[in-house]
């Protein structure tokens, strides 16, 4: 059925399958450096207690039985199987093998999300699922990429670009007055180095950044289904703005999916105009299996019915964010920052030898030290770090933060591993506590005097004083 094959998109294919391989290798990464440490058999929310506990979870490996080596075979076998992927080693053979190489991807990472609890509990965890399942039908450098499958990941970059933007015009009035990046740039989760220039520059300068914001979510979504080259620019100015946001933040591999699965729209024809001399991207392909054929038709059925959900969800009145209407991940509904915070609090842990005097543990990604200018980690996922955002913002966190601040009575090694600095080298102090900080950009003059990126002020005490039993 050649009428299936879209000639002319082999380097979107090729930067679909390369791109998400690339961000499963660094999930499961994250998995091997962090998941014993938040969720393991001794983690601060152990997977066995939850198992144990909870019949709400999806489909998972661990409902056999959970172990940390079950764990760290699963998170290797994922990284290496996607560092093939990203190599290109299974492409270079029949349709059936790179599906099977992302299929298990999505089964083994949707095994750790569906134990993850709060620590997984991100939009960037379904979006990748649902990437990783949509790439195992995009056949190998053998047969031409199938067209269904590409408007699929066409359709999930609009429901990511408009659900965003709907989320936004609805919720705070900032983006409705254009002054989101008042704030924004001071008050997300993670900045990044950038972060405080972003921040000063012009507010004229920051409601044009708003403003092309709704432009790139709100109008150009729609020419992404147009025939080419409208196609290919308008997948071109969602790229260039999800940059935008590369450099001006940490958001996981948010922003970096959303570029890869973007890429769906970009046609060879369009690429080789912008590239020096007369270059040919599209190879010639074997004729597709019939078998293969019917399993992307009958993949794409699947993806149409199971998208009613997020279709209704995008025109609903209490439009819902980073929504999973399934067991498996698949058509999610997908938004972020429909409201800003307009004020920055963190939550400082301290501890003392004495009880006299108090020495700060600091964190890898958040702000703490205001001397110190905040770091680039994205893609990488700072878990740990996250959550301490929420729980600033006055997200819960009793599950998982007591049990942290007993690790650190402790001097749990793996928990200190997950922090930047030990104020006690390895040794358990006698009491921790958690005190609030506000937290402000310094200004121009504020740092060339001080040196400090930000300006901290205490507020309160959120966990008194607390000794080892």
């Amino acid at each position: 059925m050649d009428w299936l094959d879209a000639d002319g998109f082999e380097v979107a294919r090729q930067v679909l399958q390369r791109g998400i391989a690339a961000v499963y290798a660094i999930a499961f990464l994250s998995a091997v450096a962090q998941f014993r440490v938040l969720l393991g058999e001794h983690g601060l929310l152990p997977v066995p207690r939850y198992l144990a506990r909870s019949s709400a979870r999806g489909p998972t490996l661990f409902s056999w039985r959970y172990s940390d080596k079950l764990l760290l075979a699963v998170a290797w076998t994922g990284a290496a199987v996607a560092l093939l992927l990203v190599a290109g080693l299974p492409q270079l053979g029949p349709p059936w093998l790179p599906m099977l190489a992302f299929l298990l991807l999505w089964a083994l990472y949707m095994s750790i999300v569906n134990v993850g609890q709060t620590f997984y509990g991100f939009g960037w965890e379904t979006l990748l699922l649902e990437a990783g399942f949509l790439a195992a039908f995009l056949g190998s450098n053998e047969v031409a990429p199938p067209l269904p499958v590409l408007l699929l990941f066409i359709w999930l970059t609009f429901r990511l670009e408009f659900g965003a933007g709907l989320i936004k015009i609805r919720g705070d009035k900032v983006w409705r007055d254009l002054t989101a990046l008042y704030y924004h740039h001071q008050t997300q989760p993670m900045p990044n180095p950038a972060s405080w220039f972003f921040h000063h520059l012009p507010k004229p300068l920051h409601k044009v950044e708003v403003l092309g914001n709704h432009f790139a979510q709100l109008v150009v979504p729609f020419f992404l289904f147009f025939p080419q080259p409208v196609g290919s620019i308008a997948a071109a100015i969602i790229i260039v703005t999800q940059l935008w946001l590369v450099l001006s933040g940490n958001f996981a591999w948010l922003n970096w999916i959303t570029i890869i699965v973007a890429t769906a729209a970009l046609g060879d024809g369009a690429i080789a105009a912008v590239l020096p001399g007369d270059p040919d991207l599209t190879p010639d392909y074997a004729p597709t299996p019939v078998w293969f054929t019917v399993v992307v038709l009958a993949v794409t059925a699947l993806m149409v019915v199971l998208s009613y959900w997020p279709a209704r969800n995008l025109f609903a009145k209490r439009q819902l964010m980073n929504a999973s209407f399934n067991r498996w991940h698949l058509a999610n509904a997908y938004g972020a920052f429909g409201s800003i915070t307009r004020e920055r609090y963190e939550i400082i842990i301290e501890g003392s030898l004495d009880g006299e005097e108090w020495r700060e543990y600091e964190f890898k990604g958040k702000p703490g030290d205001p001397s110190r200018m905040p770091r680039q980690f994205a893609p990488y996922h700072l878990r740990l770090d996250w959550l301490m955002w929420f729980l600033a913002l006055g997200a819960g966190g009793e599950s998982w933060f007591i049990p942290l601040l007993r690790r650190l009575l402790a001097a749990d090694r793996r928990t200190l591993r997950m922090l930047r600095k030990d104020p006690f080298d390895g040794e358990p102090p006698r009491q921790v506590r958690a005190r609030v900080f506000h937290y402000r950009y310094s200004t121009w003059s504020e740092l060339r005097q001080t040196g400090q990126w930000w300006i901290r002020r205490p507020v309160g005490m959120l966990v008194a004083p607390t000794s080892r039993l």
